[in-house]
């Protein structure tokens, strides 16, 4: 009789790869757009991070949120139709734009975490304080590890 390895123990980083899979799907549909939310969660992403980005132009928000421009164009004109962001001239060059929350943006940003969490408070009700604690350290360790960073540019200066 053969006893079978487990998958985890044989390859740990693809039982990570499968975890993190499955955990953005989980979280997704744990937080995902609940009766009364104001605005749909692909946008309240493109808000949230622009909040914390701060004022900027298109190409640039696209970049950190690591999607096309064309793609982001489309979630940045519902959020100015709405009136949750604001497009204003870049004072550096008035060819140019640049996007940044308004006052309702981010009021509405404010109201969607604050369902998000309490929906999230309850799922982890039978969580102790410290392991919360925990799962947030191990989060913002795993995030940390793989954000893509540019790779730094060595110059080799050849000494004759």
């Amino acid at each position: 009789m053969t006893v079978q390895a487990d998958p985890v123990q044989a390859d740990p980083v693809q039982g990570l790869v499968d975890a993190i899979f499955l955990f953005g799907r989980s979280l997704k549909c744990a937080i995902k757009s609940g009766e009364g939310d104001p605005i749909a969660p692909a946008l309240a992403g493109v808000l949230f991070v622009l909040s914390v980005h701060g004022p900027c132009r298109q190409n640039e928000l696209a970049s950190v949120l690591h999607v096309s421009e064309s793609a982001l164009s489309r979630q940045l004109s519902e959020l100015v139709d709405a009136g949750l962001v604001e497009r204003r001239s870049d004072p550096h060059d008035k060819r140019a734009f640049r996007v940044q929350v308004s006052v309702e943006g981010e009021e509405i940003l404010r109201t969607t975490n604050e369902r998000r969490s309490a929906r999230l408070r309850r799922l982890l009700a039978g969580w102790s304080h410290e392991e919360v604690v925990a799962a947030l350290s191990t989060i913002e360790r795993l995030t940390d590890s793989l954000t893509v960073r540019p790779e730094p540019h060595h110059e080799q200066y050849l000494h004759h």
